[in-house]
């Protein structure tokens, strides 16, 4: 009832897009003009640290192994496993979803005195928990080829490894058609922040006209 009675209230925009396209940074945009940011993958990775709250079912389901020495998710070796096994895919996303929604709710909660929310969720167009939750959905987009040279930058990821996580993903096609705005994120950062500015004023306008 307190989620339902937020969402009547106040503006809630699902930012979403493929990896390396530059969420982040876009979302860090927004906060600096006042918007309140839920991040679903910095809760991803606060449940799945060592002591984390998704740990003992995770060592439940895919055993030890899947841990590193300090007791926290190994993301690389489960990144090997989801990519080959559907239902291992299907596993941890039943352990993490829930406790995933379950935190943004408690955050949204915190966050009443903002205009409105950016709910940054790159699995939203699968996603059948976050969908409903939105009420816009603003993609960041870019070429395939600028996604990949990106998180090669950022990560130990090879080519091959970032091509791969991509075709898990939704198609770009698939994310431009579901959006209601979209963020062109190939031109640099003062090309991005006009955008964002832009869609400030977008947001602001509609949260303040609820």
């Amino acid at each position: 009832m307190i989620l339902r009675q937020a969402q009547d209230r106040r503006l809630i925009v699902g930012l979403t897009g493929g990896i390396g396209s530059g969420k982040s940074t876009v979302a860090a945009l927004f906060a600096q003009h006042g918007a309140g940011i839920i991040d679903t993958d910095a809760i991803a990775h606060f449940l799945t640290r060592a002591g984390g709250e998704a740990i003992a079912a995770i060592r439940a389901a895919f055993g030890s192994d899947y841990l590193t020495d300090d007791g926290a998710l190994d993301r690389a070796k489960m990144r090997g496993l989801i990519f080959s096994d559907a239902t291992a895919k299907q596993q941890l996303e039943q352990i993490l979803h829930p406790l995933i929604f379950e935190q943004a709710e408690a955050q949204l909660r915190q966050l009443q005195d903002k205009p409105y929310i950016l709910a940054v969720v790159p699995l939203l167009p699968e996603s059948r928990t976050f969908r409903p939750w939105v009420r816009r959905v603003l993609v960041v987009d870019c070429d395939e080829n600028i996604q990949v040279a990106r998180v090669i930058g950022r990560s130990r990821l090879g080519e091959a490894e970032v091509r791969a996580i991509i075709a898990l993903q939704t198609s770009r096609a698939g994310r431009l058609e579901l959006a209601d705005d979209v963020i062109r994120n190939e031109a640099g950062l003062d090309s991005l922040a006009r955008q964002v500015d832009i869609l400030h004023e977008r947001y602001l306008n509609t949260a303040n006209n609820n």
